[in-house]
C-alpha cells in the first residue's frame, strides 16, 4: 500500500500548491486590485495601513499583499515554490498571531491550515508537476 500511496505524491503536491495558491490569490485580490474607479495603489495602501495599525511597519503591508496575490499565482504555477511557500507561512503566522488568535481555533483554522500547507510545500518542494521541476529549480 505504501508504494501505491508514494505514487500519488506528485498529485498530492499539485493539489497542495493549487489549494494554497488559489486561497492566497482569492484573499489577496482585494488587497492588490482596487475597486472600480479607485486609484491604482489604493487597495495596497489600505492594507498597508491596516498592517501598520497592528504595530507592524507600513511597508510590510505591501509585502503581505504581494505575497498573497503574486505568491498565490506562482504557487499555482509551481514557480519559485519554496520561496513563496516560506513567505506565505510567515504571512499566515503573523495573521494568526496578530489578527485571528483572539477568535480561538474556529477563527484561526483557515490561516493555520494555510500555514501548515505552506510549511509542507517549503519542505517537500513543488513536486514534478511544477514549473520549478521543468526548469530545474526544485
Amino acid at each position: 500500500m505504501g508504494k501505491w500511496l508514494d505514487g500519488l505524491q506528485p498529485t498530492a503536491a499539485l493539489l497542495l500548491r493549487l489549494t494554497l495558491g488559489i486561497g492566497l490569490m482569492y484573499w489577496g485580490w482585494g488587497k492588490v486590485i482596487p475597486s472600480h474607479g479607485a486609484p491604482a495603489l489604493s487597495a495596497m495602501n489600505h492594507h498597508a495601513a491596516f498592517v501598520h495599525s497592528l504595530g507592524m511597519p507600513y511597508w510590510l503591508g505591501y509585502i503581505s499583499a504581494i505575497t498573497e496575490f503574486v505568491g498565490g499565482l506562482c504557487l499555482i504555477l509551481g514557480l519559485l515554490t519554496r520561496f513563496w511557500a516560506i513567505l506565505a507561512a510567515i504571512n499566515m503566522g503573523f495573521a494568526i498571531g496578530l489578527v485571528t488568535i483572539h477568535k480561538g481555533f474556529a477563527g484561526s483554522q483557515y490561516a493555520l491550515s494555510c500555514l501548515v500547507i505552506a510549511l509542507m510545500l517549503a519542505t517537500y518542494g513543488p513536486g514534478v508537476m511544477a514549473a520549478d521541476h521543468r526548469i530545474g529549480l526544485d
